[in-house]
């Protein structure tokens, strides 16, 4: 099965995330650019406001085409109960109907709202599951090891 991991990371948590879930599957990568500079407490309030207002944004160009996989593995931090601009962005960007889709998360709290938030910008997908990774950068070593489990049941998806 060809597979996708895109994700938006603005600390570098989903990011790690992301990358570990390449490696696990041999999935091809990609980072989505948000060009809205989200960096510093005061632009991270903002975009927190733009999450929770369903906003989207300018992102960079992208060099994956979603229909050449079978698999499509989006990856965002929660903001304000939401997934983040960007990664509304893409799914718009983006005909991801019919395809299988795994979420994975990166949060401090709210994971349930986030989850069913991004499913409803993809009404057409078939979910194969979600992951939800609390401060992920805290213990690389666990972070990896849900990581591994999760990754080996998307293999049979």
């Amino acid at each position: 099965m060809k597979s996708l991991v895109v994700y938006y990371s603005r600390t570098g948590s989903a990011k790690f995330v992301a990358e570990t879930i390449a490696a696990e599957l041999g999935s091809d990568i990609e980072e989505i650019i948000d060009l809205k500079n989200r960096e510093g407490k005061l632009n991270y309030l903002g975009a927190a406001g733009d999450a929770s207002r369903g906003k989207e944004t300018k992102i960079g160009p992208m060099n994956r085409v979603p229909s050449d996989y079978d698999l499509i593995i989006i990856g965002t931090p929660i903001w304000a109960w939401s997934p983040t601009p960007a990664i509304r962005t893409y799914i718009k960007n983006n005909n991801l109907s019919g395809k299988k889709i795994a979420l994975f998360f990166t949060y401090e709290n709210n994971l349930r709202q986030a989850i069913e938030k991004t499913k409803a910008l993809l009404p057409n997908s078939i979910f194969v599951d979600e992951l939800g990774l609390a401060k992920a950068l805290d213990n690389k070593e666990e972070t990896e090891s849900k990581i591994a489990a999760w990754c080996n049941s998307l293999k049979t998806a």
